[in-house]
C-alpha cells in the first residue's frame, strides 16, 4: 500500500523553532532585514524621540521601515493589506517577528515620516551603484500619468464655482424663509417645543456644501494670484538683465522702467497671494491659469479631495493624477533619478532629472535618450553644456517607422546650432543614432511597466504633491531594492 510523508498541520514543537527559518535564505524578507542594518534611520528616530515618552510603547521604527519596503517592493500598498500580510504572508510575518500592527499604526507612521520614507531612496541607490549595478554609460529617460487618489469628477472650474455659489446662497436664503414660515405656523399650531420640520436638516446639507466651494474658490484665487506674481517676478528679473546687458544708456533706462513696473505690478497682487507648494523647489508646478489681475481664468479647476492635482491626459483619457518621472541606467535598470509634479508637458522635466542624476551620484551619464515629448533647444543646449551626448526625437515616431538604417538619414543644414532642431533630427536618424535610441525601449519603458503591471501601482494612497512625491520615491526605492536583491541571488 502506497505510504504519505508525515503531514500534522496541528503539529507543536518541543523548543520553538526561530522564524528566520520559516523562510529561504534568499528571500527578499530576509534581505530588506539585512539591508535594514545599513539604512540611516536618524530622520525617523530622532522625530520620535521629540515626543512624549510616557503612553504606550510604540512599534520599533525599524520593523515599520522594512515592512514598508518589503510592501512597495512586493506590490502591497495599502495598509489594511500590509496589515492583514502579517498574518498571511510569511515575508511579512517574519518582518514584523509576529507582531501585528493596526493598520491605522502602519498608515499614520507612513504619514508622518513621508519625506524620510521617500529620502531612502538615495541611500539604496548608493547600495546599487556600490554593488556594481549603475555605470551612467546610457540613462533613457521617461515618464508616465500615475492617478492621484482623488477623482476627476469632483474637480470644479472657477467660472461654475461662482455660479454653484449663487444658486446655493439663492437656496440657503429661500430654505431659511420656508423653514422661519413652517416655524411660525407649527408653533401656532403645536406649540413652541414640536419639530416636524426636514428643512433644517436640507439646509445644513446646503449650508455645508456652500462653504465648501467658498473655501475651494478662495484658495484657487490666492493660487492662481501667486502665479501671477511669480511670473511678473519673473518678467521683472528678465527685464533687469536686459537692461544690464543693453547697448545704449536709452534703452537700459526703458528696460529698467519695465523691470520697476513689473516688480510693483507683483507687489500689488502679492497683496491677495497665497503660497503655492512646490513653486520654489526648482521643480515644475503647473500654475493656476489666470488673467492680467490675478484672478484665476473660468475654465481654471479645483480638485476638492486632493486639491495640488491635475487633470491630465493619459492613454487617451483623461485622468486626475501627477506626472511621474524617472531617469533608468541601462546596465541593470536601476532608477538612478526620480521627480514626480503637477505638471503635464515632459519636456520640463529633463533638466532637474538630469540634475538630480549628478547630485545623486556625482556624476552625468555619458549617453542619455529622451522621446519627443522632452525636445526644446533649451534642453538640447543644457545636454551640450554638461558633456551629455543626448539623442532626443524631435517629432512622434511610429511604432513601424524604421530604425535599422533602411531610412535615409537627413543632415543638418549648413551652419545649423548644435542644439538645434535641425541636428537633433539628423543624429537621432543616423546610422549610429539608430543603434542608440533604440535602446529606450528596452531601458526605461520596461521599469513602468514593473511598477504598473507587475506590481499593480496604479494609484496613490497618499494626498497632496508633496506626500505623492514621497511615496512615489518609495516605489522608486522598492524597485531599486528588487534589482539589489535579485543581483546577490
Amino acid at each position: 500500500m502506497k505510504t504519505y510523508r508525515p503531514w500534522e498541520p496541528d503539529r507543536t514543537y518541543l523548543l520553538p523553532p526561530s522564524t528566520l527559518d520559516w523562510l529561504p535564505e534568499d528571500h527578499l524578507a530576509l534581505f530588506i532585514l539585512d539591508v535594514l542594518d545599513q539604512l540611516d534611520l536618524g530622520p525617523i528616530e530622532d522625530r520620535i524621540q521629540e515626543r512624549d515618552p510616557r503612553g504606550e510603547k510604540p512599534y520599533s521604527p525599524r520593523m515599520l521601515v522594512a515592512l514598508l519596503l518589503y510592501g512597495y517592493s512586493v506590490g502591497v500598498f495599502s495598509s489594511r493589506r500590509l496589515a492583514q500580510a502579517t498574518w498571511t504572508d510569511l515575508g511579512a510575518r517574519v518582518i514584523a517577528a509576529e507582531e501585528h500592527p493596526h493598520f491605522t499604526t502602519i498608515n499614520r507612521f507612513r504619514l508622518d515620516h513621508h519625506e524620510a520614507l521617500g529620502g531612502l531612496f538615495g541611500q539604496i541607490l548608493a547600495m546599487c551603484r556600490r554593488a556594481g549595478l549603475v555605470q551612467l554609460g546610457h540613462v533613457a529617460i521617461d515618464g508616465t500619468k500615475i492617478q492621484a487618489n482623488a477623482s476627476k469628477h469632483k474637480a470644479m472650474s472657477y467660472d461654475r464655482m461662482k455660479e454653484t455659489e449663487e444658486r446655493l446662497k439663492a437656496e440657503v436664503a429661500a430654505l431659511l424663509a420656508k423653514a422661519d414660515e413652517v416655524d411660525r405656523a407649527e408653533d401656532a399650531q403645536f406649540g413652541v417645543d414640536n419639530d416636524g420640520s426636514s428643512i433644517p436638516e436640507e439646509l445644513r446639507r446646503r449650508e455645508t456644501r456652500l462653504k465648501r466651494i467658498r473655501e475651494a474658490k478662495e484658495a484657487l484665487e490666492k493660487e492662481a494670484a501667486e502665479a501671477r506674481r511669480l511670473e511678473l517676478a519673473e518678467q521683472a528679473k528678465r527685464a533687469r538683465t536686459a537692461a544690464a546687458m543693453a547697448p545704449d544708456a536709452r534703452e537700459a533706462a526703458k528696460l529698467t522702467r519695465r523691470g520697476d513696473a513689473r516688480e510693483q505690478a507683483a507687489k500689488n497682487v502679492a497683496a491677495v497671494a497665497g503660497v503655492v507648494p512646490g513653486a520654489q523647489d526648482g521643480l515644475p508646478f503647473n500654475s493656476v491659469p489666470h488673467e492680467k489681475d490675478g484672478t484665476p481664468k473660468p475654465k481654471a479647476q479645483r480638485n476638492f479631495t486632493d486639491p495640488e492635482s491635475r487633470i491630465m491626459q493619459s492613454a487617451g483619457t483623461f485622468v486626475q493624477a501627477y506626472n511621474c518621472q524617472i531617469a533608468v541606467d541601462e546596465a541593470n535598470q536601476v532608477i538612478v533619478a526620480q521627480v514626480l509634479t503637477n505638471q503635464s508637458p515632459d519636456c520640463e522635466h529633463l533638466q532637474p532629472l538630469l540634475e538630480q542624476v549628478r547630485g545623486n551620484l556625482g556624476a552625468t551619464p555619458t549617453q542619455a535618450t529622451a522621446d519627443a515629448g522632452y525636445w526644446t533647444e533649451s534642453n538640447g543646449q543644457f545636454c551640450v553644456n554638461s558633456g551629455i551626448d543626448a539623442y532626443i526625437s524631435t517629432r512622434r515616431r511610429r511604432h513601424e517607422e524604421p530604425l535599422d538604417g533602411t531610412a535615409p538619414a537627413t543632415p543638418p543644414p549648413a551652419g545649423a546650432r548644435t542644439a538645434s532642431g535641425e541636428a537633433m533630427e539628423a543624429k537621432v536618424t543616423s546610422e549610429e543614432g539608430r543603434k542608440v535610441y533604440a535602446k529606450r525601449k528596452w531601458t526605461a519603458e520596461p521599469v513602468f511597466g514593473a511598477i504598473k503591471e507587475a506590481r499593480g501601482f496604479r494609484r496613490f494612497k497618499l494626498r497632496g504633491l508633496r506626500k505623492a512625491r514621497s511615496e512615489f520615491g518609495l516605489v522608486c526605492t522598492g524597485h531599486n531594492l528588487l534589482k539589489l536583491w535579485r543581483a546577490g541571488k
